[in-house]
């Protein structure tokens, strides 16, 4: 049985020196392959290297929540890394929009994730979406500035936003936020949206699931026992659930799907 977090900060300061180890764990829990994506222009570099693994790619972006720090050059320098095509790297993000930090400006939001969706037409690459309060304006810029699809992270939209992300082409990632028994919406959607539209995902070293204690950091090692929630939520086998969601993840980003062998590891 194979999975793939489709979603982890693993170049994180909370683990900084523990990389090595933590892939190694994520492996033997049957995590193979850990998408990292960046977040701003001083985690490019960061990102990429941590790609030096075999169980690692990476996608870059300037994430919303770090838009005010950042400068127009920043985007050259994104559009640089972007046109060297490394094959492991295999989405612009993460980008998007995030309205729940009030402090954080709204027009330049819109200009970064604007501006980062012509970059993954320019270059045919899919996106990674941050959507926090914000996802009636996530689609209408989608639909204005349509991509090849991608991931929208941490999903808790409605089931309509759900049908119109899927109709254009991401997938919707479900992590530690659907093993809380109170999350009824996220787990209602984790119940009822078709398999083929959902990816597993950590966001590790955030949004622990619920039998991680004592403010314990999420590990992409976790990625097993929500699948193994997401499984018992519709009824299934947890194989199921890891088979076509791996299948999800590869089809939503194809550049990491020609990585992969017959014998399921990265080459």
């Amino acid at each position: 049985m194979m999975l793939i977090d489709s979603h982890c900060h693993l170049d994180s300061a909370e683990f900084q020196g523990q990389q090595p180890e933590l892939i190694k764990q994520a492996v033997a829990a049957g995590v193979q392959t850990i998408v990292v994506p960046a977040v701003d222009r001083d985690s490019f570099a960061r990102v990429s290297a941590l790609a030096e693994s075999p169980h690692c790619v990476y996608a870059l972006g300037i994430h919303p929540m770090y838009i005010m720090h950042a400068q127009a050059d920043d985007l050259r320098a994104l559009e640089q890394l972007l046109a060297q095509a490394d094959p492991r790297l295999v989405a612009i993000g993460e980008i998007g929009l995030d309205y729940f930090v009030p402090s954080l400006g709204r027009d330049k939001q819109h200009e970064f994730f604007v501006a980062q969706l012509k970059l993954a037409q320019r270059y045919d690459l899919p996106v990674i979406l941050h959507v926090r309060q914000a996802i009636d304006d996530v689609l209408k810029y989608l639909r204005r500035h349509p991509v090849r699809g991608g991931i929208a992270h941490a999903f808790n939209g409605s089931m309509q936003q759900a049908e119109q992300l899927m109709a254009m082409g991401f997938k919707l990632g479900f992590g530690g936020a659907c093993t809380y028994t109170r999350a009824s919406k996220i787990r209602k959607l984790g119940a009822e949206l078709p398999l083929d539209s959902i990816v597993l995902e950590t966001d590790a070293p955030d949004i622990p699931p619920s039998w991680l204690e004592n403010g314990e950091y999420n590990r992409p090692q976790e990625l097993l026992k929500i699948a193994d929630v997401i499984a018992q939520l519709r009824g299934i086998l947890v194989s199921q659930v890891a088979e076509i969601t791996t299948k999800n993840v590869c089809e939503v980003l194809p550049k990491l799907a020609k990585l992969y062998t017959p014998a399921k590891v990265l080459l």
